[in-house]
């Protein structure tokens, strides 16, 4: 019996040491992955009836805190909607109609369908008694579009735009110890952009735990200068204070290369900010030999941020980062790591094959590879904040980045979506150059866009000043933006004068951010109308257009010109020019809506490589064609 107790008493103590041991290892900050188990139901646009009823009651959730109604209430009764994992795009789902967007591919969804153009999702979590105490926020990465968002019945805000992240704070509404309830009810009747946008959640969602003096989002912003074979690293980082904290804490930060070697450590003493302030601190490193980031061999570093008070640890918040330096010279182009570089770029949407919008992660490795493969050096986000993770990607594969925001003005809807992306997005490497606008017809060429314009590129600079400002013009390469603009981007050689604007305008820099919009169907080598067939031949695709051949010769030979962004790399959902319905996709790609190549790619391929390229088409056993004259071509 003795023997027994004493083995009881012994699991005992080892299980109460297990328990105190993994409190004492739970980290300081949780980014915790809430795309699992959610519910899903279409509501309607203005039938409340069919919308669940939502908006309906007495008080609406904007007169009184807490008086979410419909599918907006903690408890109403999700069981009969549909279980699905996120990143979702409902559009994509649908069915094709003649009714439909001919921009968006035609999909019986969104605008002129307002039973399908509203979406519904619900999401129980469990928020345990220990959190008490902490900041508790919901973080997503995107919600197409008009989203409204409630924690527990309580309205926490409305998000407009499709490609902006956006982080809420359900701290005070939270049920710790319990069940809660996350619900989103997204907008899509409204399109944003001119291509397929798919629709709902799809990006990511996660759930963030911080102690309340913390590392704020997107907090940390890391420049660097080289100095001969020495790189002074500057790191500013944003603390906010949610909590009781006073007096004196401690940021350390440590840089760590890619072998997790420690390359560079700082310790500063400050004071914390404010109850709800927040403050910025400052830390510079020297790096000895430090390794760049180039598009051959990506190099990154690993920043980790750590906040102490009284040697005990209160957050800790990671930054990748890389060493690099970008010239735009107006007489020999861009260079990398002062190594001339020609551009050699791609235009591209989100949405991808059959999936749409919501990509998984590994697709974006995927596209980019295909993109590189074809010797592409360089990424145009067309047109609108990318996903997180094409980013990622891009640092790790080595491919530059034209960073766009959506729209172009001067007030707040326009400066803090601007503001959003840079911050987001700076440390980044891959990125070298922030477009602020495209192909804005109605101020191109007056002084409300070079008005417009110099605002949101000063703006762009007061948060950025290491990366130049771009905008993609198409209507004229004669006034208005283009007389202001840091970095000239010309949309089509068919729209302006490009040499005569670069005479008038000899020490702005210039690139082509638009180029080809060439017709081709991978392995047709005739045109046939009547099947929506366009001939795979490299060929002027309208009269003021020219081929790919002619486009890139061109800014091939003008050393002044930094390079060229092909649209596209990928073809894309909508926009099936020069057809309509039924056809559903574009034809503008280097490659089909899978990244399967057309024969343009290899065109490219022979230029932008430095490897033997042969690729011979159409080809030699074409049926019907026996006894005639094939037009044969060798890259």
């Amino acid at each position: 019996m003795k023997s027994v107790t004493f083995k009881i008493t012994l699991l005992f103590i080892v299980f109460l040491i297990s328990c105190l041991s993994f409190a004492q290892n739970k980290p300081v900050r949780e980014l915790i992955l809430i795309d699992k188990d959610w519910r899903f139901s279409f509501g309607h646009l203005y039938d409340t009836k069919k919308d669940f009823g939502h908006a309906e009651g007495y008080f609406s959730y904007l007169s009184k805190t807490g008086f979410g109604d419909g599918p907006a209430a903690k408890d109403f009764d999700d069981r009969a909607w549909r279980k699905l994992d996120l990143p979702h795009d409902w559009a994509v789902e649908q069915d094709f109609s003649e009714k439909g967007s001919f921009s968006h591919g035609f999909k019986t969804a969104g605008k002129g369908f307002p039973e399908k153009s509203i979406g519904w999702y619900r999401k129980k979590i469990n928020i345990p008694e220990s959190d008490n105490g902490k900041i508790i926020s919901l973080k997503f990465d995107g919600v197409f579009r008009n989203s409204k968002v409630f924690f527990n019945g309580y309205y926490l805000g409305t998000e407009q735009s499709g490609y902006n992240g956006f982080e809420y704070d359900v701290t005070a509404y939270a049920n710790y110890g319990g069940e809660n309830t996350i619900v989103v009810r997204a907008d899509a009747s409204m399109e944003e952009g001119w291509f397929y946008e798919g629709a709902g959640i799809y990006r990511h969602v996660y759930l963030q735990k911080t102690n309340p003096i913390y590392v704020v989002s997107n907090g940390t912003y890391v420049t660097s200068e080289l100095k001969n074979n020495e790189a002074e690293v500057i790191v500013n980082v944003r603390i906010e204070n949610k909590g009781n904290f006073d007096g004196a804490i401690e940021v350390v930060q440590t840089i760590f290369d890619a072998e997790g070697k420690e390359a560079g450590f700082f310790l500063e003493d400050v004071y914390a900010p404010q109850f709800y302030k927040t403050a910025n601190y400052i830390s510079k490193f020297n790096l000895k030999s430090p390794l760049l980031w180039d598009i051959e061999k990506p190099n990154l570093y690993r920043l980790e941020t750590q906040i102490r008070k009284d040697g005990k640890l209160i957050d800790s918040y990671e930054t990748t980062f890389g060493i690099r330096t970008i010239e735009f010279d107006p007489e020999k182009g861009f260079f990398l790591n002062g190594k001339s570089l020609k551009l050699k770029g791609t235009n591209n949407h989100q949405d991808h094959a059959g999936i749409g919008t919501a990509l998984p992660d590994e697709i974006q490795y995927y596209r980019i590879k295909k993109l590189k493969e074809m010797g592409s050096n360089a990424y145009r986000c067309s047109h609108h904040p990318p996903t997180p993770e094409l980013l990622k990607a891009c640092d790790e594969l080595g491919m530059l980045v034209i960073d766009e925001t959506r729209l172009m003005g001067i007030n707040d809807y326009h400066l803090n979506d601007l503001k959003r992306m840079i911050e987001r997005d700076r440390n980044h490497p891959s990125v070298f150059c922030w477009s602020v606008g495209n192909e804005e017809w109605n101020i191109e060429g007056n002084i409300a866009g070079e008005r417009i314009t110099n605002v949101m590129q000063n703006y762009a600079k007061s948060i950025d000043p290491t990366r130049p400002v771009t905008v993609g013009i198409s209507s004229g390469f004669k006034s208005g933006i283009s007389s202001v603009v840091e970095i000239m981007g010309y949309n089509y050689l068919g729209n302006g004068d490009i040499d005569a604007h670069r005479n008038q305008f000899k020490n702005q820099p210039g690139m082509g951010t638009e180029e080809g919009s060439t017709f081709a169907t991978r392995g047709i080598y005739f045109t046939d109308d009547a099947k929506h067939y366009q001939s795979a031949y490299d060929k002027k695709p309208r009269p003021t257009f020219y081929s790919i051949e002619e486009g890139w010769k061109f800014y091939a030979e003008r050393p002044y010109l930094a390079g060229m962004f092909i649209w596209t790399g990928f073809d894309y959902r909508g926009e099936p020019t020069p057809y309509g319905w039924p056809s559903v996709t574009s034809y503008f790609g280097m490659m089909d809506v899978c990244g399967f190549p057309k024969d343009n790619v290899f065109y490219l391929k022979s230029w932008w490589e430095n490897k033997p390229v042969l690729h011979i088409m159409p080809h030699w056993n074409w049926s019907g064609m026996e006894g005639k004259e094939i037009d044969v071509r060798a890259y």
